[in-house]
């Protein structure tokens, strides 16, 4: 009736319950004659199976009908008439719930479910338990041992763009000691992160973090060279030439009239060479204001925004 595999926790029995009485109410389903008997068959269900008694019974007949004791139900709960659905769950799951407007809780039956329930509970009890013989104290079996936390760890491995291109050996010293020997891949990249699976200190995982830059500030990814060019606004919006420095040295270019942060600018064949293929360089556009302005700058910067409204 509400979908759920055999060993179900409270949780998914509660979140089931919800989606099958919203879908069977008969509120919410005038126009089919099957909702009714539905719906008393899916809160049947919700009775038994969140109760642990009920369950345990219900569970020990095999899913069988072991009678009205254990479906809590002497007499029809909705014989006059079903509640409006949302009141309907906040009796069920309770009031703060339902300020929420999504209720959870313990199903509260009424006084003939609680009758049946002391009965439950009676048999429960009259059953012969096991356990061990009178007058002897059952020992509390053992405490687990405690779960020692584990945290991944992380180190820095710089390399030039040589070593990244064609991949290195690593040597990498754990803090117990122990040494691994690591290839990195080749075509490597700037900001990389290699797994070290399991070989830290309670299981846990190694991480080997790239850095492939130079001096000049260029970056490596692949055969590509990637580099940020700081600009002034006044750069950016009127466009002007520059020299970028790059792996086989300076060279001058002309950034275009109004480029904004992230325009991308390509050199063609300055990247790395790897046989016959060549890279190129990527200069990313990165305008940069400066903190403190002159009186006259803030006075140009106020006009300029004056005519920026005034457009």
């Amino acid at each position: 009736m509400l979908g759920l595999s055999p060993g179900a926790d409270g949780t998914s029995l509660k979140r089931a319950f919800r989606t099958q009485a919203r879908r069977w109410h008969p509120d919410l389903n005038a126009n089919d004659p099957r909702a009714e008997d539905q719906f008393k068959l899916v809160n049947e269900a919700y009775a038994v199976l969140s109760d642990p008694l009920k369950r345990q019974l219900w569970e020990a007949a095999n899913g069988e009908d072991p009678g009205d004791a254990v479906n809590g139900t002497e007499s029809d709960p909705f014989a006059r008439g079903f509640p409006d659905f949302e009141d309907y769950l906040a009796e069920l799951f309770g009031d703060r719930r339902a300020k929420r407007r999504e209720r959870e809780g313990v199903y509260e039956p009424d006084r003939a479910s609680d009758q049946a329930s002391d009965r439950v509970r009676e048999q429960v009890r009259a059953r012969p338990q096991e356990g061990p013989p009178a007058g002897q104290v059952a020992t509390a079996p053992a405490a687990p041992p405690p779960v020692a936390a584990t945290t991944d760890l992380e180190s820095m491995v710089e390399l030039t763009p040589e070593q990244a291109l064609q991949g290195e050996r690593v040597e990498l010293e754990l803090a117990n000691g122990t040494c691994i020997e690591v290839w990195t891949p080749p075509f490597a990249g700037d900001g990389w992160r290699l797994r070290l699976e399991g070989v830290a200190e309670g299981g846990a995982d190694h991480f080997l973090q790239l850095r492939v830059r130079t001096a000049d500030g260029l970056r490596v990814d692949g055969l590509r060279i990637l580099y940020k060019l700081e600009l002034t606004p006044a750069e950016a919006a009127l466009g002007c030439g520059v020299v970028v420095p790059t792996l086989r040295g300076p060279v001058k270019m002309t950034v275009p009239a109004g480029s904004s942060s992230g325009r991308l600018l390509r050199l063609r064949g300055r990247g790395l060479e790897w046989s016959e293929q060549r890279g190129d360089q990527i200069v990313e556009i990165k305008i940069v204001v400066p903190e403190e302005l002159s009186e006259a700058e803030v006075a140009l910067y106020r006009r300029l925004e004056e005519l920026a409204q005034g457009a």
